[in-house]
């Protein structure tokens, strides 16, 4: 997928919910709600500025990011669905703990 969002836009892919709990219990896709969290696939350049500069993104590609509820523009690229977000629209970035990460 080539695509280059412009100025402080975001492009992200919805991570997939969890299907079933902790404790096994299958829940239905009719159920669950979309995630507000996703991989960053693509940044523009930045934000600009009033004196035509631009200001660089803190956020950056491969970044997983918690975004408002309401805040995205759903698009379908090369059979994909992903998420267009204004960068002042992502709440978080979330970091991984490596040691999380080998014990699971």
């Amino acid at each position: 997928m080539n695509i280059r969002p412009l100025y402080d836009r975001v492009v992200v892919r919805r991570t997939e919910s969890e299907t079933t709990t902790k404790g096994g219990i299958v829940i239905p896709d009719s159920a669950t709600e979309k995630p507000n969290q996703g991989e960053v696939l693509a940044v523009g350049p930045g934000a600009l500025l009033e004196n035509g500069e631009t200001v660089p993104l803190a956020v950056s590609v491969g970044d997983r990011v918690l975004f408002g509820k309401y805040a995205t523009s759903e698009l379908k690229i090369d059979g994909e669905e992903v998420l267009v977000i204004k960068e002042s629209d992502i709440l978080a970035v979330i970091e991984q703990d490596l040691a999380a990460e080998v014990a699971a």
